[in-house]
């Protein structure tokens, strides 16, 4: 850990939550995400610090006293900034769309395009939140969520935007040192690179008709972390077309083996209630600029 470098706020956020409740389910519900989310961020931060934040309970979770002095700091800190937001603020309301958004897809796809979207909503200004585990958007917060997943697992999906192929990928450095590798098959046998416990490659294995139930011994929080270390040479990773097509038109990435499937779709979340012109004109937006590009 440097001392000039800020912790992941996301870990410090679902730390503080869990701190002020008492309770990873609680947290869970206070963040709208998953109750394994809230346990990782805890983790990572534990693991960022050096520290022990919590002794776990079968009532719920109790800060150690490093974790106490710890969240005595953060809570006051989270305090400030959100003071200093409303100071911030100015008189006139200003029309601004807050989006929270797949690590992943903001990085890779949103934000080079943010700029022709200024362009053609003149005045409308885009706050956009990375984050890889919520499943529903609050209002108060947020104006819409960009998830990528199962329509059953969110809460208030208005929009489909669009169900990407998925193949593997790896630097062709990479592809070269391993020597060709012509099936899915051949691929267990090399570095898989993981977002989660083995799930989402078994999903992509079953796909072809073949039954692995992988394991993984390092999971990344999100896609983005995970072609990361693909794009650095270290292993095989699952991608869609969305997030990698640049990759791969510039020679930077190539596909491991050559098949590919279509699994989960990007969605769009909304609050509960009517949506503003401008997120209506945005979620058009997305649909068309998306379907142009991946939809056939």
């Amino acid at each position: 850990m440097s001392a000039h470098r800020l912790p992941p706020l996301n870990a410090v956020r679902a730390f503080d939550a869990a701190a002020r409740l008492g309770s990873y389910v609680e947290a869970s519900k206070a963040l709208h995400v998953t109750q394994p989310a809230i346990g990782r961020h805890v983790k990572l931060l534990e693991d960022w610090l050096g520290i022990q934040l919590f002794e776990r309970t079968s009532r719920g979770v109790n800060l150690t006293p490093a974790g106490e002095k710890y969240h005595r700091k953060i809570a006051a800190a989270l305090q400030l900034i959100m003071e200093a937001g409303k100071e911030a603020q100015p008189k006139e309301a200003e029309r601004w769309l807050r989006i929270m958004v797949v690590p992943g897809f903001a990085k890779r796809w949103l934000m080079p395009r943010i700029e022709r979207m200024r362009q053609l909503r003149p005045g409308l200004k885009f706050a956009i939140e990375p984050n890889s585990t919520f499943t529903e958007v609050d209002k108060k917060t947020t104006d819409l969520g960009i998830v990528y997943g199962m329509e059953n697992e969110y809460a208030n999906c208005r929009a489909t935007l669009v169900c990407p192929r998925v193949f593997p990928i790896c630097t062709p450095a990479y592809l070269a040192s391993v020597g060709p590798l012509s099936a899915p098959v051949d691929l267990v046998k090399h570095n898989l690179i993981h977002v989660d416990n083995g799930e989402w490659w078994n999903l992509w294995f079953t796909a072809h008709g073949l039954e692995f139930h992988l394991d993984s011994d390092i999971l990344y929080v999100n896609n983005d972390h995970a072609l990361s270390v693909a794009e650095s040479g270290q292993g095989i990773a699952l991608a869609n077309e969305v997030l990698v097509r640049n990759e791969l038109d510039a020679g930077r990435l190539v596909k491991a083996v050559n098949t590919e499937v279509r699994l989960e779709s990007y969605r769009v979340l909304t609050p509960s209630g009517e949506l503003s012109e401008d997120a209506n004109w945005f979620i058009d937006w997305l649909q068309t600029e998306l379907n142009n590009e991946f939809g056939s």
